[in-house]
């Protein structure tokens, strides 16, 4: 059988990129990166800084950045930031660069996982809930334009969610790969 690309996770906020990540990398004996660390190891300061002194915008020219160095390296699970799709280079870069996997979560649980994060800035101001359903709207054909597959986390533990993934994109790497 072929050795899995590198695997790249995409999805909104609060689908649980980072737990899985961690999680899959070790699974499959991968060093793993999240990319919105990476940013704040980078910068010696947290996202909610960075987007109020450089705004949105700044801190979207450095994930584009911090995502180009990622998927240079060999064998590795990537979890992205939930608004790293919002550019075609990310995306493009994305698809490129392994097998990307949508992590499709629920708004209700979204709301239920970033209840008392206050290190989300989009999501500092306003209606939560509206401002999630907004987000989502807008992402989620992205997203599904950039994934090789999908994968459902809500009311699903994260160990359940690796071994989809890891059949899965088994499955895509050797088509005669026949686990149930």
């Amino acid at each position: 059988m072929q050795a899995l690309p590198n695997l790249i996770l995409i999805g909104p906020m609060g689908a649980g990129k980072s737990t899985i990540g961690r999680l899959l990398a070790a699974e499959l004996s991968r060093e793993f990166y999240d990319s919105d660390h990476e940013i704040q190891a980078r910068c010696g300061a947290d996202i909610p800084w960075i987007f109020d002194v450089e705004g949105e915008a700044g801190f979207r020219d450095r994930e584009t950045q911090m995502i180009r160095e990622l998927t240079r390296r060999e064998g590795v699970v990537i979890a992205t930031g939930g608004g790293a799709v919002l550019r075609e280079e990310n995306r493009r870069v994305l698809r490129e660069s392994g097998t990307v996997i949508y992590l499709l979560t629920t708004v209700e649980q979204q709301l239920r996982r970033t209840a008392k994060d206050r290190n989300r800035p989009l999501l500092q101001r306003g209606d939560r809930e509206q401002l999630l359903r907004d987000m989502f709207a807008l992402r989620d054909p992205l997203y599904r334009a950039t994934a090789d597959v999908v994968v459902r986390t809500d009311r699903r533990g994260p160990r359940a969610v690796v071994n989809e993934i890891v059949r899965r994109v088994t499955r895509l790497v050797d088509p005669l790969q026949c686990k149930a």
